[in-house]
């Protein structure tokens, strides 16, 4: 059974999300969704209104799990007994970072696999730093992000 983790801190889960883990859930047995804290980040939703809203998000998906955690990424990996990592890559800008982050992942676990997934053209613009931007600024963010998550943005935003 080959388990696939896709990690990120999902500030909000996107559309763009959406589309990677949709198909990678066609691609691997299982799909584990792993949101980080990232409390020295800040984000702007806390944890668990970022996995409620992921768990919505992909609740049609029979083989996607949405959890949790801290910690490095390769001990994660280990505990959910998972040697492939999915990464989005949206531009060539975020390639160089990948692959220092692969190359970095697979020294402290040689077994482990990146891979790397393209979204669909319509969603290689969309961000969470962008989506929310626009909704603290009062925009409508509806075309980018589940009608949940922008229900939750714009109850967060006070818009």
């Amino acid at each position: 059974m080959t388990i696939a983790v896709y990690a990120g801190t999902f500030d909000p889960i996107t559309n763009g999300h959406y589309d990677l883990i949709e198909r990678a859930a066609r691609l691997f047995d299982t799909v584990v969704v792993a949101i980080a804290g990232s409390p020295g980040k800040g984000p702007a939703l806390d944890l668990d209104t970022r996995i409620a809203l992921a768990r919505e998000v992909v609740a049609d998906l029979g083989n996607v799990e949405v959890v949790g955690f801290s910690g490095l990424m390769t001990e994660f990996m280990k505990q959910q007994k998972a040697r492939v990592l999915l990464r989005g890559l949206r531009a060539v800008s975020d390639f160089e970072y990948e692959l220092q982050l692969a190359n970095m992942n697979r020294a402290q676990m040689p077994e482990l696999e990146t891979v790397f997934l393209t979204p669909e053209v319509e969603n290689s613009y969309i961000s969470s730093t962008l989506v929310r931007e626009i909704a603290k600024l009062g925009g409508d963010v509806s075309k980018h992000v589940h009608p949940k998550v922008a229900e939750t943005l714009k109850s967060h935003y006070n818009t």
